[in-house]
């Protein structure tokens, strides 16, 4: 089997967490745009679902083995949205100093006990575009909406999600912390052990 996956994915953040997270076990991690990959639209109506449509459009358009991951944050006092349309919560897809200001507006003058959210990371590995049994994996990160942004690292909606056992913003974690402890790490632990199980790796 070859060792190169496709990350059904452009965003730069999430292809870094990748790599730095499987880098090490022999697998190389090439983002879909370096095979040219055209976007697919997202028009699952789950993270799961578009999961497995964005691995399968990368498995059609390289012929190789494909990862993709859906993920976002749910804010329980806006009924779990933005849910799967994180990326585009504002109205502009991307741009995450426009979302988070558009949360903040959202939540204004609530309190504390009622900003629960978590970010929710759903991984699809296909194998090839026809796969019937695409392995899917789910990750879930607990935590709360700060009243500001806090913190430089991270990426999205980091900089307002407060993780309360480190007591700080997602955004104020090292890469290492993060790595250790976010849903997509999580995610990602799960996918690795069904490689090891049914020795992908």
């Amino acid at each position: 089997m070859s060792n190169t996956i496709v990350l059904a994915s452009n965003n730069t953040g999430k292809i870094q967490e990748f790599n730095e997270m499987l880098n090490e076990l022999g697998l190389e991690i090439k983002p879909q745009g370096e095979f040219n990959v055209e976007e697919i639209e997202e028009t699952g109506l789950t993270f799961i679902e578009n999961a497995i449509l964005k691995a399968r459009n990368a498995c059609a358009q390289t012929g190789l083995p494909a990862i993709a991951d859906d993920s976002g944050i749910e804010v329980d006092f806006l009924d779990g949205a933005p849910g799967i349309y994180s990326a585009r919560f504002s109205g502009k897809h991307g741009d995450f100093d426009a979302h988070n200001a558009l949360i903040l507006e959202k939540l204004d003058g609530v309190p504390v006990e009622k900003r629960t959210a978590r970010f929710q990371c759903v991984l699809a590995y296909m194998r090839h575009e026809n796969d019937p049994t695409p392995l899917v994996f789910q990750g879930t990160w607990e935590g709360s909406i700060l009243t500001e942004i806090q913190g430089k690292h991270g990426f999205g909606y980091d900089p307002l999600f407060y993780v309360a056992d480190r007591d700080c913003s997602a955004a104020m974690l090292t890469k290492e912390e993060k790595n250790s402890i976010s849903h997509r790490s999580i995610a990602l632990k799960q996918l690795l052990d069904a490689f090891r199980k049914l020795n992908i790796l």
